[in-house]
């Protein structure tokens, strides 16, 4: 077909010209309709500083971004605009995880094991007061981050010889102590036993460090909404492997998409530092004496990904419990007054 207004030749089922943005009337006199499928970018769109509006190249609908959007979908073909670093660079269908935790029944059931989950939890579901939840679809960027940790510390061996030395010595010592003679009878000897056990259970000296590695890849997730960050994954990882093309006809209605306002590098910088950290919780696990560790990490561009993400909030005794579950796997992805 042609455009109304310039003649340009545009696809058939065009909403709007793509040379000049012009709204196309079919032979009817009625609008086009808009296609059903999310259209996928063939060219990058860079905007100027200021800019308020853009076109989107998969149809040529007007985009009008608000200050501080990452992300804007496109209401007539589905087309996700994501901002990177240097303004409105790129127009691509990004990814996203089908909804199958899909009502409200649904979360509260995996909601209460959650919550009842120990003895100190019995029954907190049932005693808290449900002050709402709510079914949202978050943008995160899945960053893609490759750690090496080199650390020494005590060899576990000799960590193990070290307790059983202590529990020896302090037989000795309370032996000694409730009856010098019925312990060993001379300070010479108790002093001996003493040093001696020092030297060989404690290790003597650094002999006992051992140099060990710990290599792990990740792809780590990083809330893309500012006023999110307090739900920041620290340790979670999304079911990648089920994700699909983001198409936003294909989401219930009434589910609202939030707009992203984190970009590339703040999510490169957040994912690099909370994976320093998961590192380290991962050695200090392993071992309990950890004399020097350090991590090397590197960091793949990012790609964006809309999770669907229903938050709970509880009131239990004046107590405010807030969950986050994934609307996909019904995991827990954070929570905060859980413990």
């Amino acid at each position: 077909m042609y455009c109304n207004k310039c003649g340009a030749s545009i696809p058939d089922d065009s909403v709007f010209c793509p040379k000049c943005g012009a709204k196309q009337v079919s032979s009817a006199g009625t609008p086009q309709a808009p296609s059903s499928s999310p259209a996928t970018a063939t060219q990058g769109v860079i905007a100027a500083s200021g800019v308020t509006e853009l076109k989107c190249p998969g149809c040529g609908a007007p985009i009008k971004p608000q200050i501080g959007e990452m992300l804007i979908t496109c209401e007539y073909c589905g087309a996700s605009i994501s901002l990177a670093n240097e303004g409105w660079k790129s127009i691509e269908s990004n990814t996203m995880l089908p909804l199958v935790l899909d009502s409200e029944d649904k979360v509260l059931q995996v909601i209460k094991g959650y919550m009842d989950r120990g003895l100190l939890h019995r029954h907190l579901e049932e005693k808290s007061k449900n002050e709402g939840v709510i079914l949202s679809v978050v943008p995160y960027w899945i960053v893609p981050v490759s750690a090496r940790t080199k650390y020494t510390a005590v060899d576990t061996g000799v960590e193990v010889e070290k307790v059983a030395g202590t529990a020896i010595l302090a037989g000795l010592l309370g032996g000694a102590m409730g009856g010098g003679r019925s312990g060993f009878g001379g300070g010479l000897l108790e002093g001996t036993m003493m040093g001696g056990m020092m030297m060989g259970g404690f290790g003597g000296g650094g002999s006992s460090i051992r140099a060990y590695s710990l290599d792990q890849n990740y792809n780590y997730p990083v809330v893309a909404v500012k006023g999110l960050l307090d739900y920041q994954p620290r340790n979670y990882a999304f079911d990648l492997k089920d994700r699909v093309i983001f198409d936003a006809s294909k989401l219930q209605k009434g589910i609202k998409v939030l707009n992203g306002d984190v970009g590339e590098d703040s999510a490169k910088y957040e994912a690099k530092t909370n994976v320093d950290q998961v590192q380290s919780q991962k050695v200090h696990q392993q071992h309990h004496s950890v004399r020097s560790i350090t991590t090397d990490v590197d960091i793949s561009d990012p790609e964006l990904m809309h999770v669907p993400v229903w938050f709970a909030k509880f009131d239990s005794s004046g107590k405010k419990v807030v969950l986050v579950i994934d609307g996909h796997s019904g995991k827990l992805i954070n929570s905060m007054g859980l413990e």
